[in-house]
């Protein structure tokens, strides 16, 4: 698995509301992603960053999904170029369900 983050910095004025109506009207947009396993959304406390984090099947399903439209994008919905960062993932613990997720 991998798992990739990406970091927004909000438009100055874009409030924590503003936010979350975005995160409501582009979510969908996310669903039936080929190896895209899970999306989840974050804003910092302050409501000046947002990050996405993505978990994939692999990185070569990251690599195909994030193209230059893709961060051109985002880069007009926000306002600003996103920063990301990556990571392999060996594992993933579904407390909830108790249950581990090994990467393939």
């Amino acid at each position: 698995m991998h798992t990739v983050m990406w970091t927004f910095k909000v438009p100055a004025g874009t409030s924590k509301q503003d936010l979350v109506n975005t995160i409501n009207a582009t979510a969908h947009t996310y669903q039936g992603i080929p190896g895209l396993i899970r999306k989840y959304y974050g804003i910092a406390e302050d409501g000046q960053t947002l990050v996405g984090i993505y978990l994939w099947k692999s990185k070569d399903d990251a690599e195909r999904f994030y193209t230059p439209e893709w961060i051109a994008m985002v880069t007009k919905r926000w306002n600003a170029p996103p920063v990301r960062l990556q990571w392999d993932t060996p594992m993933v613990v579904e407390s909830a369900e108790k249950r581990l997720v090994k990467a393939a």
